[in-house]
């Protein structure tokens, strides 16, 4: 039996060491191969590029090398896949190898794409790439006064990172000592602050709170660098000094580049993670369409649910599902530098958030740490 995981990041390292360990036998008595194909030999820990932005973190802590946080029976090659044959049950790689499989499980992640916005790549700035983390972190450091503006763009990877950044401007500009010189705008797409209700619930007062200005359906349109103006669909306009944006997001290019997507996210069934009409090919993590958040969260909990899923076939023969994904993700939200508060919900629950508190901020910064051994699958 082989299965083949594509692609190295958080969903797809969990997956591959989660199942290294339940089938270790099969895999050392050689009934099962687990490879896994990434497109690098590092792998990044995404949430902490906000806390590059902010100075609180250097970029050379996000990275270790991949190899390192896999398990030994895991057959690991940095060799992009090219192609997906998913008829013949193959992939093509970038080194012109191809791997055949029993099992696929594409984990293959997001991009963001700037360009869709004219404008928007040369007139602002963003935490969502490493070289756009670190410079951000300068021009806030050199900003001494104006309106620094928020746009928003929907969907993308981990969706409260925008809140959790206005609160951190905030407490910024505060210990600058200039927080009085500086407008902080916030313009989200939908008709409230924030697309999931009860962080929009909990995030408008706090927003209020904090000073914080803010305008619902803001379809960002365009952005003018020049005069430094970002325009909506919606035919409203902002005037600003700094622009922060959180880009457009897709799939990445080879997935739509084989057509496995719609509308650049693959079909996947919300409780089996298989790809419609692909019983044998699982989708997990950001490439997939399911309604939740695309955070590392959810592509653990969704890793948890495949790895049974494939276990059971293997050991019992039997390809019905064994476990289903309701929806579960658990996400810690910082608001500002030293509070925070966690949203946990499903496809069913969405309670309301507790107060943001000193004690979930500081076990939100110990969970920076503990990320490398709960994507080895140990936590």
């Amino acid at each position: 039996m082989k299965i083949l995981i594509v692609g190295g990041g958080t969903g797809g390292t969990i997956l591959a060491n989660s199942q290294s360990r339940r089938l270790g036998r099969e895999i050392r008595a050689g009934k099962v191969e687990l490879t896994l194909l990434s497109a690098s030999d590092r792998h990044m820990y995404q949430p902490g590029l906000l806390y590059v932005a902010f100075g609180q973190m250097t970029a050379d802590e996000l990275y270790r090398d991949e190899a390192s946080l896999l398990e030994p029976e895991v057959d690991f090659h940095v060799d992009p896949v090219e192609k997906f044959a998913l008829d013949e049950n193959q992939v093509v790689t970038k080194s012109g190898k191809t791997y055949g499989y029993d099992i696929l499980v594409i984990a293959t992640g997001s991009r963001v794409v700037p360009a869709e916005v004219p404008g928007l790549a040369e007139g602002a700035e963003t935490f969502y790439t490493e070289e756009g983390a670190v410079r951000l972190h300068k021009r806030l450091t050199e900003f001494q006064g104006g309106t620094v503006a928020m746009v928003v763009s929907i969907p993308h990877k981990c969706p409260v990172a925008p809140v959790e950044a206005m609160f951190m401007l905030h407490d910024f500009f505060n210990a600058r000592g200039i927080r009085d010189k500086v407008t902080l705008r916030y313009q989200y797409p939908t008709n409230r602050v924030h697309a999931t209700s009860n962080v929009a619930s909990w995030a408008k007062p706090e927003f209020d709170k904090a000073g914080i200005e803010y305008e619902t359906l803001f379809n960002l349109k365009s952005v003018d660098p020049v005069k430094q103006i970002v325009y909506s669909e919606e035919g409203t306009e902002v005037k600003y000094d700094l622009l922060i944006a959180v880009p457009p997001h897709r799939g990445m290019e080879i997935v739509e580049q084989n057509q496995l997507t719609q509308s650049g996210w693959i079909p996947t069934d919300r409780f089996k993670l298989t790809m419609n009409g692909r019983d044998n090919v699982y989708v997990i993590g950001d490439a997939t369409n399911i309604p939740v958040s695309k955070t590392g969260s959810a592509a653990h909990f969704e890793s948890e649910v495949v790895t049974a899923n494939i276990v059971a076939r293997i050991k019992t023969g039997t390809a019905k599902p064994v476990r289903t994904y309701d929806g579960k993700v658990y996400c810690f939200i910082e608001a500002g530098f030293d509070r925070a508060t966690y949203n946990a919900f499903d496809y069913v629950n969405l309670p309301p958030l507790k107060p943001p508190s000193k004690s979930i901020h500081w076990f939100k910064m110990a969970y920076n740490q503990m990320y490398w051994t709960s994507v080895r699958g140990l936590l």
